[in-house]
């Protein structure tokens, strides 16, 4: 991390036994790390809702990210309400009737999941009296995940656009891509996930504007390659010319929460195991 704080004795606090303590010490740390990566990669960070929505503390981000993904209108409504001049980035595997029009409302970015679902949708999209972009999710069909009900690429995977469902269609209109594919992982695994989404999505980068990587980005994890990151978001730009966005959720509050609690018993069992 670069940057050590001292230890405090929650226990010495007279905190209500038992709670939840987040410390905003230790979350303004993983807020500078955050901000110096936006900063020297020239990408947009934001804070993906369904991973940590705890408006209290928002006030430690706004102004230090881009901004948030949300999922749903209640997730891009906080969004909106508390980073007023952030980014939104609305993105769910399908949209009913009528949420559509809630969300274009709200959010600046758009994804769909499908062909289907964007062309359902255009309409609305580009009849919207806010300028509102339009974005894809594709699936590179490939993923370095091992648990396979985490794993977003599969082959029964029904997440995103593979680059055989491109033939025969052409993505007039939307001007960005979304892949996920990445769960707590490290940034030489990004490395080899845009090798793969370079390969096979590359030729349709000069009609688009922006890329956003997903989630998963374990980026304040104690020993992450932060300099790797960065260099590897300013080659992309360089090689491709697109906005790159990044929605971490867990790892913009890592490490800094705690349950503070008090042991009332001890019960002792012979055939108990050290774990």
């Amino acid at each position: 991390m670069g940057e050590r704080l001292p230890h405090l004795d929650y226990a010495a606090l007279d905190i209500p036994s038992p709670s939840f303590v987040i410390d905003r010490a230790l979350l303004r740390r993983n807020m500078r790390l955050l901000s110096r990566i936006q900063a020297q990669a020239g990408c947009t960070m934001l804070l993906a809702l369904k991973g940590f929505a705890t408006w209290e503390f928002f006030g430690e981000m706004v102004g230090r990210i881009g901004g948030v993904a949300a999922s749903s209108p209640f997730e891009a409504r906080l969004g909106r309400e508390t980073f007023p001049q952030g980014r939104i980035h609305i993105y769910s595997p399908a949209y009913a009737p009528g949420e559509i029009d809630e969300l274009i409302s709200m959010a600046d970015h758009v994804v769909f999941n499908s062909f289907r679902q964007w062309a359902d949708c255009r309409g609305l999209i580009e009849r919207s009296p806010r300028p509102i972009e339009a974005g894809l999710r594709v699936n590179p069909e490939y993923s370095e995940v091992r648990a396979e009900i985490y794993n977003p690429c599969t082959i029964r995977s029904r997440s995103g656009i593979r680059r055989a469902q491109f033939d025969g269609h052409r993505p007039d209109g939307a001007n960005g891509l979304l892949f996920h594919t990445m769960c707590q992982q490290g940034a030489d695994v990004l490395v080899r996930t845009l090798e793969r989404v370079e390969d096979l999505f590359g030729s349709l980068f000069e009609r688009l504007k922006w890329i956003n990587f997903g989630g998963g980005h374990h980026i304040t994890r104690e020993g992450y390659d932060v300099e790797l990151l960065i260099e590897t978001i300013r080659g992309f730009r360089r090689r491709t010319g697109l906005e790159v966005f990044l929605e971490p959720g867990e790892a913009h509050v890592m490490n800094t929460g705690f349950l503070v609690s008090t042991v009332l018993d001890l019960v002792e069992n012979p055939h108990s195991v050290d774990v």
